[in-house]
């Protein structure tokens, strides 16, 4: 759990539990992501806000849902998400890109339902769940060890020859691949040249 506490933890899983309901109810197309995500599918919590993806075409119903039960809402300036506040600030990101990557229908369907803190919520797959977090790595933002303990955590969950095809296309996301494999983490096959990067 790192350095947050449980009073931290336990206020986020509540703000996921408010948020989640609500677009569940509505019928939103969204899956849960980002730690929460891989805290619902194992891994150790470290949570410091709610990521949830969706269809961009969903959004300002989402936005409107959430408003509805108290939620304070935002535009930011990035054009790939909106956010939503909870009581005391704690933040919901609702994303709908990544890296210039619509988050698609069919991305959302292969989420599975996981019962997280007694709500069954739609969670982000493992395979699309590491892409997410690999392929926005730059020069500016590459921190693998921050996201190691997570994908350690969720290896056998991954289609790591989909990850590798996936990662192709940025030289952040296949050295940390190469990392992965180089711990036994993972043991990725390299695309071949012909291989659909597009994603997802």
């Amino acid at each position: 759990m790192g350095s947050h506490t449980h009073e931290v933890t336990d206020a986020i899983i509540d703000t996921l539990k408010r948020a989640g309901s609500v677009l569940k109810a509505e019928g939103v197309r969204f899956a849960l992501a980002g730690g929460c995500a891989a805290y619902a599918r194992g891994a150790a919590p470290s949570l410091h806000d709610v990521d949830f993806v969706l269809v961009e075409e969903d959004v300002p119903r989402a936005l409107e849902m959430l408003r509805g039960v108290g939620f304070r809402t935002a535009k930011p300036p990035e054009d790939w998400l909106v956010k939503a506040f909870d009581e005391g600030d704690r933040l919901v990101d609702l994303i709908f890109r990544i890296e210039e990557r619509p988050i698609t229908p069919e991305m959302i369907a292969r989420s599975i339902m996981i019962n997280v803190a007694a709500l069954n919520l739609p969670v982000l797959d493992a395979t699309d769940l590491v892409i997410s977090w690999i392929l926005p790595m730059s020069e500016h933002s590459c921190d693998y060890g921050s996201i190691l303990p997570q994908v350690r955590a969720l290896r056998e969950q991954v289609d790591w020859d989909r990850v590798a095809v996936a990662a192709s296309t940025s030289p952040y996301a296949s050295t940390f691949l190469t990392l992965l494999d180089r711990l036994g983490v993972a043991c990725p096959k390299p695309p071949p040249d012909h291989a659909d990067t597009t994603w997802p």
